[in-house]
Parts: C-alpha cells; sequence; structure tokens
C-alpha cells in the first residue's frame, strides 16, 4: 500500500501544481498505472507457486477487424520480454472466464467440457494457467527452451519467442460424452483459442504464429506433461522485428 501511495505521490502533486482538470487526471493516473505494469516482472519470486495475473482490460484502442485485417503468420521477434500485463491479455483471450457466474471461457467449447490446458514456456521457466482465479502457476523455473526448440524441429520462431503458448488437449473430456467426434471438437476449440490469441496479439502490438510441426513426444518431455494432456499447438509470441 505504501509503494502504490509513494508511485502516484508525483502525478497528485503535478495535478495540483497544473491545476489539471479531472479528464486530465484521470489520464495521468492511467499512463502512471501504465507505467508501473509495463514493469511489472514475470519471474517468479523465489519459493513461488503461483502468480496471481493483473484483471484482463476489455476495451482496446483497435477495432476487431483492423486486427483480422493486420493478423499475419510472423516469425521473427526483438528480444523484448512481454509485460505480465500483455501475458494476462493473451491468456485470457484463449481461455479466460467471460461469465463468471457460469464459468464460460473466451472461446466456445462442445458441451462446455473445455478440453484445453495452457503451458507458457519461457527462458525463467514453465508455466501452467488456470482460468479460475486468472493465474499461473509455476511448475519450474529451469530454462526449457532449447528441448521446446528442438522438439518443434528447431524452428527459429519457437527460439526467438519471448513467450511459447503450448495448447494441450485432454480428449478424454470430451470424448466420454461424445466418443470419437470429441477429438475433432477439442482440436476445432483449439483452433478457435488460437486465433484468439492471434488476434489478441494484433490488438497489443504483438505478433505470433501458429506452430504445428513438433515431436509430441518431445514437447510432453521438456514441459515434464501430465499423462494425457497431450500437445498440439505451439504458439510462439513476441514483439515483431521493426522493419529497416
Amino acid at each position: 500500500m505504501k509503494k502504490c501511495v509513494l508511485f502516484l505521490l508525483p502525478v497528485v502533486l503535478f495535478i495540483v501544481i497544473t491545476g489539471m482538470n479531472s479528464k486530465d487526471a484521470d489520464s495521468a493516473k492511467a499512463l502512471a498505472t501504465a507505467g508501473k505494469e509495463e514493469g511489472m516482472k514475470m519471474a517468479p519470486e523465489k519459493g513461488e507457486k503461483v502468480i496471481q495475473l493483473p484483471a484482463p482490460r476489455l476495451k482496446g484502442e483497435m477495432s476487431l477487424e483492423e486486427c483480422i485485417q493486420k493478423r499475419r503468420s510472423i516469425r521473427s521477434f526483438e528480444p523484448r520480454k512481454l509485460t505480465l500485463q500483455e501475458i494476462s491479455q493473451l491468456l485470457w483471450a484463449m481461455q479466460g472466464i467471460t461469465d463468471e457466474r457460469r464459468g464460460l471461457r473466451a472461446a466456445p467449447s462442445a458441451g462446455a467440457l473445455y478440453p484445453l490446458e495452457i503451458y507458457l514456456v519461457k527462458d525463467d521457466g514453465v508455466y501452467h494457467y488456470e482460468p479460475h482465479g486468472h493465474r499461473l502457476e509455476v511448475l519450474g523455473t529451469k530454462d526449457v527452451k532449447d528441448e521446446l526448440v528442438s522438439a518443434a524441429l528447431r524452428q527459429s520462431s519457437v527460439r526467438q519467442a519471448a513467450v511459447n503458448f503450448v495448447i494441450c488437449a485432454v480428449y478424454e473430456r470430451v470424448t466420454t460424452r461424445y466418443g470419437e467426434k470429441g477429438v475433432r471438437f477439442t482440436d476445432m476449440e483449439a483452433g478457435h483459442a488460437a486465433q484468439n490469441l492471434h488476434l489478441e496479439a494484433v490488438a497489443l502490438g504483438l505478433a505470433s504464429v501458429p506452430v504445428g510441426a513438433f515431436m509430441e513426444e518431445g514437447v510432453a518431455k521438456a514441459l515434464s506433461l501430465p499423462k494425457g494432456h497431450r500437445p498440439i499447438y505451439i504458439l510462439p509470441v513476441g514483439e515483431p522485428v521493426k522493419q529497416k
């Protein structure tokens, strides 16, 4: 609480001295908050098991139509790390809870059975997304990117990405109700979640690319996936390389 007060104090003093109106004051506070979020670190503290994600923003600066028009598969990224707010927004777009009362998520799911599990691979460890509570479970702090790159046939996009989002399918959650059709329903759902991420990345000024060429067993081993969690999609995300 003390840190928050100290952080906002310069903004308040500036408002008082300059006679800024309420609208300008709101803008200044927003800028201050954005600056704080930009500096938020993704790396877990020693011994930390869960990282609470900041709330997703429900309004952006770019229309859906613009995001669709600008979306491209981009494989080269700048070395900049993603902020916690950016990671929060991308995860929410993929599988975030959008109806708290009924527990419904951002991507449609056959029978609302939700067979997808989202894992993140960064240079500081492996994480698992928990939609209920909108948080990340810290699975390990070892850098496994080399193993993931090897399993993904050494694709440069996987190596350069600030974060690799790995979509895993737990087919049994759907096949127990729908039989073999459940496999198709699950794969369709992965596509829904992936497209949401691609469009959200554009809205954030980021880039992404869908990767399907990889060795399933290699990815599972690199991430130490639980039995029944089958990797079906890798989505490298990062800041696009600036055009010279």
